[in-house]
């Protein structure tokens, strides 16, 4: 296999599907999907088999019980169940375009990982999308899009299909390219080589963290933001917290003073 997906999830069966429906459309065949599942109910186990008789993607279900965010922890277990040396990372609440495998693979290099983005949406669009609309491709159409009420605005060019034209907006952007969970691809042997996901953060930068890493390894990254698409699901966020937004900074800004590689809470812990 050329890569895999590691996806992750916490009770969000109606979003989960959507997304694997994203992952069924792809140009390339040649992956296989981990979902990392942070203690979610049986009714998301139940749905992920059900899928699995119809999706054409193997699908690997790494879950452990709910205490609390852990998603760091469950991404790590999920890094060692790949079967692939490339890891791609998304959230099951984003639908991928159907070139979305193909582009990381296209843009992969050694000594580099890549930063994508994604495409918000809002509460009504994202119930309203259904499974012939991920089909057709319907749900990255700007006029489709419209037709249900999307509002104008300069983020809609991160939908454009122009190659050409998304080149030069990944050139221009002014955002810089990190490591973002929804969307960020690397080597397998890098993620290790910094021990993976630091477990002692919750939401909050957790990401970024890991980023931050491997430019202290000496990785560099990728700008494609406009080439890699994915539309991003709404939801609430229940567990964000000041008091832990404030501990991962910390923990940010401990890593980059430092030029720490390696965390002391990743995958060899467990």
């Amino acid at each position: 296999m050329k890569t895999s997906v590691i996806l992750s999830t916490y009770n969000s069966v109606e979003w989960l599907e959507k997304v694997l429906w994203g992952f069924n459309t792809q140009t390339t065949t040649d992956f296989e999907i981990v979902i990392a599942d942070d203690g979610s109910n049986d009714e998301t186990k139940e749905k992920i088999d059900a899928l699995k008789k119809i999706i054409k993607i193997p699908i690997i279900h790494v879950w452990h019980p709910d205490n609390g965010f852990q998603k760091t922890k469950i991404l790590n277990k999920a890094i060692l169940a790949t079967q692939s040396d490339y890891l791609i990372f998304t959230d099951g609440d984003c639908i991928p375009r159907n070139d979305f495998v193909a582009t990381h693979l296209q843009f992969r290099e050694q000594g580099y990982f890549l930063s994508g983005g994604y495409y918000k949406l809002p509460m009504n669009i994202s119930k309203f999308i259904a499974e012939n609309d991920i089909q057709n491709q319907n749900c990255f159409d700007l006029n489709w899009l419209k037709s249900r009420g999307l509002q104008f605005n300069i983020k809609n060019f991160k939908l454009s299909k122009n190659h050409f034209f998304t080149s030069i907006l990944n050139f221009l952007t002014p955002t810089k390219p990190t490591w973002n969970g929804h969307n960020a691809s690397g080597w397998k042997s890098d993620l290790l080589k910094v021990d993976g996901f630091n477990e002692e953060m919750k939401y909050g930068g957790e990401d970024r963290e890991l980023g931050e890493r491997l430019f202290n390894l000496g990785l560099k990254s990728k700008q494609i933001r406009y080439s890699a698409i994915c539309v991003h699901l709404d939801h609430e966020r229940g567990y964000v917290s000041e008091e832990v937004w404030k501990k991962n900074n910390e923990i940010r800004a401990f890593t980059k003073d430092n030029k720490i590689v390696k965390t002391p809470n990743g995958i060899s812990i467990n």
